[in-house]
Order: structure tokens, then C-alpha cells, then sequence
């Protein structure tokens, strides 16, 4: 988008996406009609309709928006985005306060029950936008609400207060890091994760101290250091096993222990995430990021199952895991999921010889908006042996290859 180009960001998409493809407006009009199920209007009414979308002066309605978003293949929620839910009205609802008023009572440190109410919904709308929210976005807002929510404890304050603040501190830092992480900066995911570690270590907060340990596990995994991810996972499970966090400790050392080939050690600590899963109820929201569902497991075991070489099993959990991150409108619900169940169908691919969808499969996995860059070049890279093993000097190979070398983790 140009600096004088003022149309909307989905009208320019369109434009720029026709481009790619070397189509013309009639081009990107049959391409609607090859993907659409439903009768449609005539090529010259669809046209008329197209001039008016791409120009921007009419966007595309609820019928429509599937078939242009399907036609460039991909999905309507990243072709046309729904604006974000007013936190106004959130806010205004549970707590009688807009985000103004409530920004000002921070920064007077005046604490009530409506303040920590609007502090909670906060901390849990950003962990909830984790999935899916730009991360150059969420982590300035994160930062700037870590701020605002440290900030109060330098105010007057009763001990629950006090503990409830270090929570909501400790949950936000854990978020802000793990954002630094996905965005290649090591050293501040680092540093945010030692101080979301002292936060829940002051609050008596297990599970943020659990949480803090997962992500030293995940850095550790995501540089090669699998022993080290396993020591992590195993010293921090105690006091986790009846929550989320210890579920995702289970995952972290099954991964550590399928690339070190220790099958057993893999179906036990698979068995001890799923045994902590059975334990727990259906979480009432499962968009937050620290809140580990039953369908995430199929997501752990995918991975395991690809590293171990059991290709069917691994390629199965991939196609549920896509299934179950997209909705039935056809957005994707969890991104970056799904990018590591593409690369995993791209191994099981090259394993079956055929490299042409291994590297279809591996290049849509690097098409997402939200990327967690150390997870995506780690797993990427283990595709890519398998694939310069087989096929070293393959053209496709080097297709592969060079999207890789675009992901920069820095």
C-alpha cells in the first residue's frame, strides 16, 4: 500500500494479490466461479461488482467475502479482518468504567474492586489475542499495561490487593515474553521471563512460576537444547499436576525426549499430560494462551509422531489439528498451529516421495500472518534435512529453502 493509496487494506489486497498471479479482473472473476459452490451472477455483473471492491468503494458482503478470499486461496478472516471488539464496551459492562476513566484511576493508583475487575479483563483479553493478534501490536500494549499494572503496587494497597496485582503483573510479563520470544528477540523474552518467574514467586502463585519454567523448556528446545528442556520440564512439575501448566510441561519434555529417540520416555510423559488432562474440566475459555485444552494434545502428539517417524499417525493428528484451529467459517483460529501441521504433512510428504506437496505444504507454512519465529525456523529446519536428504539438488528443494532463509530469526 502506497502512501497516497487511501483505499481500504482488503481492496488493496485484492489489487496486489491479482498482480501476483498475473491475472486480469475477468482472470480473478473466473477464479471466484472455479471456487465458488453456489450459482453466481454473470461474468459482466461479476466485474462491475469486482471494479467496485477492488476500488475500495464497496466492500464485499458476507456472501461474497468467502469466494474472493477462496479464489486467492486463503481464508475471510485474513482477507477481511472483523474489527476488534470494543474494549469500551467490555470494560463499561463489568465494571461501570470506560478505558479513559479507568486509565486514570491507575495512574492516581486509585484501587477498588472495579479497578482490579478492569485490570483482570484486560490481562485476560491480551492473553486471549495471543493466538492471532499482530505481535509488534500486542507486545507495545502488553508492555504498556505491564506498566500501568506494576506502577500500582508503589500505591496504598491491602495484601489481597497487593497478591492480586502481582498475579495480574505475573500473567502479563509471561505474555509479554513469550510475544519477545515469537518475535526472535532472545535476550528480552529472557529478562521478561525472570521477572514473570519473581512476580508469581512473590505472589505464591504456582502455576506463573509453572509457566515461567515452560517457556525456559521452549527457548531450550527451540536452540537444540533437549536435555536441558527436559531437566526444566521435570524439576517444575511438581505442584503443576492438576493444571494447565503441567500439561504443557508433559508436552515439552515428550518433544525433548523424541529427539534424544527415547521412545518410552515419550509415551510417559505423553501419558502424564493426558492423565492431568483427564483430571481437569472443559476450560471455560479457550482462547487463552495458558489455558491447555484436550484438543491441544492431538497437537503434541503430532510432533512426537513425525519425529519418531510414524508417518500415518503424525500426518492423522496433523489434519485434526487443522481441522480443529479452523472455524467453521473457514478463519483460523490458531495460526501458528496450523503452520506446524502444515510442515509436519510436508515431512510425511517427502517421506511418501513426493516432494512437489512436501514444498506446497512447507511454503503454506510460512504464508501465516502470526508467526512464533524460533518455533517455525525450528521446525522448519528439521523439514528441510529431510527433504535435502532426499532431494539435494532439487529446484523445489531450493524453493524450500530460500522461504526459509526469509523467516531471519534474529
Amino acid at each position: 500500500m502506497t502512501a497516497t493509496d487511501d483505499r481500504p487494506v482488503w481492496a488493496v489486497r485484492m489489487r496486489s494479490e491479482r498482480d501476483a498471479r498475473g491475472w486480469s479482473q475477468a482472470d480473478a472473476v473466473r477464479a471466484m466461479r472455479a471456487k465458488s459452490s453456489h450459482n453466481l451472477p454473470t461474468d459482466s455483473t461479476l466485474l462491475r461488482n469486482w471494479r467496485r471492491w477492488e476500488s475500495g468503494e464497496s466492500r464485499p458482503d458476507e456472501f461474497y467475502a468467502p469466494i474472493i478470499a477462496a479464489a486467492f486461496d486463503t481464508v475471510t478472516a485474513a482477507f477481511f479482518p472483523k474489527s476488534r471488539p470494543n474494549r469500551d464496551d467490555e470494560l463499561l459492562s463489568a465494571t461501570g468504567m470506560d478505558t479513559l476513566e479507568f486509565i486514570g484511576r491507575l495512574r492516581m493508583s486509585d484501587v477498588n474492586s472495579a479497578t482490579l475487575d478492569a485490570v483482570r479483563i484486560t490481562a485476560e483479553r491480551l492473553c486471549c489475542e495471543y493466538a492471532y493478534a499482530d505481535p509488534y501490536a500486542l507486545h507495545t500494549e502488553g508492555t504498556a499495561w505491564l506498566r500501568r499494572i506494576t506502577s500500582l503496587l508503589d500505591g496504598r494497597l491491602t495484601l489481597s490487593q497487593h497478591r492480586e496485582i502481582l498475579v495480574l503483573a505475573g500473567w502479563v510479563a509471561l505474555l509479554v515474553g513469550c510475544v519477545d520470544y515469537d518475535l526472535g528477540r532472545r535476550g528480552g523474552a529472557e529478562a521478561t521471563r525472570r521477572a514473570a518467574d519473581s512476580l508469581g514467586r512473590e505472589a505464591g502463585n504456582a502455576e506463573i512460576v509453572g509457566w515461567a519454567a515452560e517457556m525456559s523448556a521452549w527457548f531450550a528446545l527451540t536452540q537444540g537444547n533437549f536435555r536441558g528442556a527436559i531437566d526444566v520440564s521435570e524439576k517444575a512439575m511438581a505442584g503443576t499436576t492438576s493444571s494447565s501448566v503441567g500439561v504443557q510441561l508433559a508436552a515439552q519434555r515428550a518433544k525433548g525426549w523424541a529427539r534424544l529417540g527415547d521412545r518410552r520416555n515419550v509415551q510417559t510423559a505423553l501419558d502424564e499430560g493426558r492423565a492431568i488432562l483427564s483430571r481437569m474440566g472443559h476450560p471455560a475459555d479457550l482462547d487463552n494462551h495458558f489455558v491447555v485444552d484436550a484438543t491441544k494434545f492431538d497437537f503434541y502428539a503430532m510432533d512426537c509422531c513425525r519425529v519418531a517417524g510414524q508417518d500415518r499417525l503424525a500426518e492423522r493428528y496433523a489434519q485434526q489439528v487443522i481441522s480443529d484451529s479452523t472455524r467453521p467459517d473457514g478463519s483460523v483460529r490458531n495460526p501458528m498451529r496450523v503452520s506446524e501441521a502444515r510442515l509436519t504433512l510436508a515431512v510425511v510428504a517427502v517421506r511418501d516421495r513426493d516432494l512437489e506437496r512436501a514444498v506446497e505444504e512447507g511454503v503454506a507454512a510460512f504464508s501465516a500472518g502470526r508467526k512464533s519465529l524460533p518455533s517455525l525456523a525450528w521446525i522448519a529446519g528439521e523439514a528441510a534435512r529431510e527433504i535435502i536428504e532426499r532431494y539435494p539438488g532439487d529446484h523445489r528443494t531450493q524453493t524450500f529453502l530460500e522461504q526459509l532463509r526469509t523467516l531471519n530469526v534474529g
